[in-house]
């Protein structure tokens, strides 16, 4: 009897935890984030000078503290692919990352297949805004515009155990 008390005791006690890990992992850690207009959409232009702010409507962003690649933002804009790639840097990572099946407006799979085909361009938005990370922005041909966080060359040689070449990166904050 003391066996089938211990193992109901143990099987609950794990689906209590991996209920827990489940809500804390999709839902648990993420804030919304308010529009900041002139600071959440932006742009790296060509030259690398400060990042420049773009017309957009319809801002949704999720954030957590947990971790510097949480960020998730969508929006819409008037303006195309094309002049914003005339004036802003192209961005080399084009494969977006996941958003909680929560956050309708972000489709990772269908932004990434938009990427691929040609129908959406990646920019840079904010290199290291975080140690390691940058912000890119995706715009579509239908002037949907996606924000993620994603790790630069610093980051993934930092977090991969590879030796960062010195003076390559930025000085990281203790």
């Amino acid at each position: 009897m003391l066996g089938k008390v211990l193992a109901i005791i143990l099987g609950l006690s794990a689906l209590v935890a991996g209920g827990a890990m489940y809500y804390l992992q999709v839902y648990g850690f993420y804030e919304e984030v308010a529009p900041q207009p002139g600071r959440d959409v932006v742009l790296l232009p060509l030259d690398g000078s400060e990042p420049r702010p773009i017309a957009y409507d319809d801002f949704q962003a999720i954030d957590a503290d947990s971790s510097p690649i949480r960020y998730r933002a969508c929006f819409t804009t008037d303006l195309t692919r094309q002049d914003l790639a005339a004036e802003f840097t192209p961005s080399k990572q084009t494969v977006p990352r996941n958003a909680p099946g929560w956050f309708d407006c972000f489709d990772a799979e269908a932004l990434g297949t938009a990427l691929e085909e040609g129908t959406a361009t990646a920019f840079v938005s904010v290199k290291n805004i975080s140690y390691g990370v940058d912000r890119i922005m995706a715009i579509t041909d239908q002037g949907q515009g996606f924000v993620w966080h994603d790790m630069n060359d610093c980051g993934k040689q930092t977090y991969d155990g590879t030796s960062v070449v010195e003076g390559a990166c930025p000085e990281r904050d203790e």
